[in-house]
């Protein structure tokens, strides 16, 4: 199955890239092109429809999405990430209700819980009503409007816990989505900002409730996972230097692909090491970062001036490195892309 999915991404994804950067129509064949193939809960057990991926191969599957469309990765990461954490957490009923028809895209839903790594007062809180919750403020970050139909939203209870659990992805009684920012990368998902006014959670939609401090220490856990996109970023920008060398003929080019390459791997292996310290893999979290920007930039320098039209695959992937550089980003992971940045003489 992951063979499949790699081959559909490369023969019927990359070429079309672009055109799915700037057009939601292509964004959404391409997305049901995935859900044909059953690769959009990859993580979800057999019982409930999913093949059930190891951690290996769905993170190979993620870097081959990234190299194929930055848009398309954006996108169906965001669904992955729900369809995981729904199987992992939530009741019974949710799971046998939700997750057979996510695999296929036939229930399509979203995430919204960047806000709660914010520090400081709450960005969007939930309050105890009767059997349900009332949430009020903000979700700053949710994409794939036109594509989701619900999405699965993070709130802080006034406890200091989390609340998770659906709403929809369109107007509604106390919710309001504004509209689609402009974006310098990855525009076609479509990402809002989600305002509450008093919504009004119900029971059946409750998720799950994780304690104080959560995401914080996931992340802590996580810290390299958003760093595969990274490197399918690098891959592509790799791919367009080989490009560039086939019609160029000039060795310089070929040589400075084999170095960076050459890195790449060493790269991969220890984004792949789940085990080292934490601060070893930090570094390798920002070492991905450095390296996707350079692979692109590269891919820019070695397509001279076709590079700056917006329709050259160097462009689009050069602006992608921006969005891997700051997704899911922490302190600690700042720090880390900052220091080796300054460190450069």
């Amino acid at each position: 199955m992951l063979d499949a999915a790699i081959a559909f991404l490369r023969t019927e994804v990359r070429p079309r890239a672009n055109d799915i950067d700037g057009d939601i129509g292509a964004l959404r064949e391409a997305w049901s092109g995935l859900g044909e193939g059953g690769w959009l809960a990859l993580r979800c057990p057999p019982e409930f429809g999913g093949p059930g991926f190891s951690e290996m191969e769905f993170r190979e599957f993620q870097i081959e999405a990234a190299r194929a469309s930055g848009s398309l990765a954006f996108l169906q990461t965001q669904h992955q990430s729900a369809g995981s954490l729904i199987a992992k957490l939530a009741p019974a009923e949710m799971k046998e209700r939700l997750l057979p028809g996510m695999n296929t895209g036939q229930t399509a839903i979203g995430i919204g819980f960047s806000q709660l790594r914010r520090p400081g007062p709450p960005v969007l809180s939930a309050e105890p009503d009767g059997d349900g919750w009332r949430l009020s403020g903000q979700a700053p970050w949710v994409t794939g409007v036109g594509v989701f139909t619900h999405f699965l939203v993070g709130a802080s209870l006034p406890d200091g816990r989390a609340l998770y659990g659906l709403a929809p992805l369109a107007d509604d009684d106390g919710l309001t989505l504004a509209e689609p920012m402009r974006l310098a990368a990855m525009e076609s998902p479509q990402t809002v900002a989600v305002s509450f006014d008093g919504w009004r959670m119900a029971t059946e939609q409750t998720a799950f409730i994780q304690p104080q401090g959560h995401i914080q220490r996931s992340d802590m856990i996580n810290v390299t996972l958003q760093g595969f996109f990274a490197l399918g970023c690098a891959l592509a920008g790799l791919d367009v230097v080989e490009q560039a060398y086939q019609k160029r003929g000039a060795e310089f080019i070929a040589e400075a692909r084999a170095a960076l390459m050459d890195e790449w791997t060493e790269c991969r292996d220890a984004m792949s090491r789940q085990n080292d310290p934490y601060e070893a893999r930090i570094e390798t979290r920002a070492w991905g970062i450095d390296l996707a920007a350079r692979c692109s930039h590269a891919a820019v320098a070695a397509s001279s001036g076709a590079a700056n039209s917006i329709r050259h695959e160097a462009q689009r992937i050069y602006r992608e490195a921006l969005v891997y550089t700051v997704s899911a980003q922490t302190e600690a992971i700042m720090a880390a892309t900052l220091r080796r940045l300054a460190a450069r003489r």
